[in-house]
């Protein structure tokens, strides 16, 4: 099944117009390899600048969190209209740092997956297990009781507008990465899960890995059956091998 290999950039709370303006260049001359697509996820003040920069047909932007309100008095949210008036096409959902720091449940994250579809952007959707799930081999309780409450708020039909992310919340920032093989097993699971409700659907879902995936186990990760790209975090900062990153990935078969 044909499906777009995607490399997204999650810059967290990092960055300034320096390197907006230095990655932006630098991206807007990439040869990117067929089927393959980067999304940029600056931080909220960076988004119009940005937006005015990226002139690449395969480069979008995306958000790296949105309110699950349409508008009113939530002080400090931002709405997806506001985000659809900076070209925003992908919105970040679900993050680990969201669910643990700033204690978004899954049901919550379900309601933001359901805004983001209604406003015609693409979520990207986060989950992923902690050391401790891991050890105790929860991961895939976990990544169901993480999945589960999307398909009720949104229906498994939907999921095919829907982009996964598969981060190990072990593995974000840590500089440790799920071995390829781990990692597939996981991915793998996760299509299986999807499955369970439509094959063929799951069949057409992006599914990403994301946790200190760099310039020298990208390819390894991205050349299993079920990994369709990656979200990026520190290597998204660094401009040359992002970049690199970008322009050595193939896209999915």
């Amino acid at each position: 099944m044909n499906r777009r290999t995607i490399i997204a950039a999650n810059w967290k709370m990092n960055g300034d117009l320096d390197l907006v303006e230095k990655m932006s260049a630098s991206l807007n001359q990439v040869k990117l390899g067929n089927n393959v697509d980067v999304v940029v996820c600056p931080s909220s003040p960076y988004l119009t600048v940005m937006a005015n920069k990226l002139i690449h047909k395969n480069i979008y932007l995306g958000a790296q969190n949105v309110s699950e309100q349409a508008s009113g008095a939530f002080t400090g949210e931002v709405s997806t209209t506001m985000l659809k008036e900076f070209s925003v096409k992908y919105v970040i959902v679900g993050h680990s740092e969201r669910r643990s720091i700033y204690k978004e449940s899954s049901v919550l994250v379900a309601h933001k997956v359901k805004t983001v579809l209604n406003a015609g952007l693409t979520p990207i959707l986060c989950i992923g297990e902690s050391a401790a799930e891991r050890t105790a081999e929860h991961t895939e309780t976990v990544l169901a009781a993480q999945l589960q409450p999307v398909i009720d708020e949104i229906g498994i039909e939907k999921f095919n507008e829907v982009v996964i992310a598969y981060e190990p919340v072990w593995a974000i920032g840590t500089g440790k990465t799920a071995s390829p093989d781990m990692a597939q097993a996981t991915h793998h699971f996760i299509r299986q899960f999807l499955a369970s409700n439509d094959a063929k659907i799951a069949s057409k879902v992006p599914l990403l890995y994301g946790g200190s995936v760099n310039a020298k186990n990208s390819e390894a990760l991205f050349a299993q059956a079920d990994i369709d790209g990656g979200l990026l975090g520190g290597a998204s900062l660094k401009v040359d091998e992002f970049t690199l990153i970008c322009s050595t990935t193939k896209g999915s078969l």
